[in-house]
């Protein structure tokens, strides 16, 4: 049978797609990686199980976190048709990319994936940004800031707001912070230490503070 990937948003529920909703009500099993997740799919799945995936930078214990979770899906989901519902897109800096990767092991189970709305396009409106030119870079913020120093720099995961302020203001750029996007207890902000506290659902947006001339 089918595993779909569904996309849930950004955090507001009112984001979650038509799609997205028919396929989580639909499915047998609704498997998610966390409780924000959860909360999002509880008005429309029937039955909620949650995997485990360690905040880690271990990749043996990553890996075998994949191919536990990767097993438990396939053994529903050879029979039934499960969804594994993330915050965002499935397919954009997402845990089902590994997921998905670990299924291959599995050919019975086929994977499809329902598109959610991403940070990477919902932090203009929360942050009062117009993209319209230039170039904009989007990247995790542990793989540090581009050599090239593009015009408009998108961080996610900005998990140690402080040393991301410090890079981005030696390299020039002005910088604004979004934390937890459209959910409840949001925070947009220029002031790094108003976040001194590690969140994984925090963004930075950064421009070059000359303009977009060569550093």
């Amino acid at each position: 049978m089918t595993l779909y990937g569904v996309g849930l948003g950004p955090g507001d529920p009112a984001l979650v797609t038509v799609r997205g909703r028919e396929v989580v009500a639909g499915a047998t099993i609704v498997f998610t990686p966390g409780d924000i997740a959860e909360r999002l799919v509880e008005p429309y799945a029937d039955h909620i199980e949650r995997l485990t995936f360690p905040m880690t930078d271990d990749q043996a214990v990553l890996e075998a976190a994949w191919e536990e979770a990767a097993a438990r899906v396939a053994e529903v989901a050879r029979e039934d048709d499960v969804a594994f519902a993330t915050v965002g897109d499935p397919r954009i800096y997402a845990t089902f990319g590994h997921l998905d990767g670990a299924l291959a092991d599995y050919p019975a189970v086929e994977v499809r994936t329902v598109p959610g709305v991403s940070v990477v396009t919902a932090f203009t409106t929360a942050l009062d940004v117009k993209i319209d030119e230039g170039s904009l870079t989007v990247r995790e913020a542990a793989a540090g800031i581009p050599p090239n120093h593009p015009e408009q720099l998108l961080l996610l995961k900005v998990t140690d707001v402080a040393d991301a302020h410090e890079q981005l203001t030696a390299a020039g750029y002005t910088a604004t912070y979004g934390r937890r996007l459209f959910m409840d207890d949001a925070t947009v902000t220029t002031d790094p230490d108003a976040l001194s506290d590690s969140d994984y659902f925090t963004v930075a947006y950064a421009e070059r503070a000359d303009g977009g001339r060569s550093p």
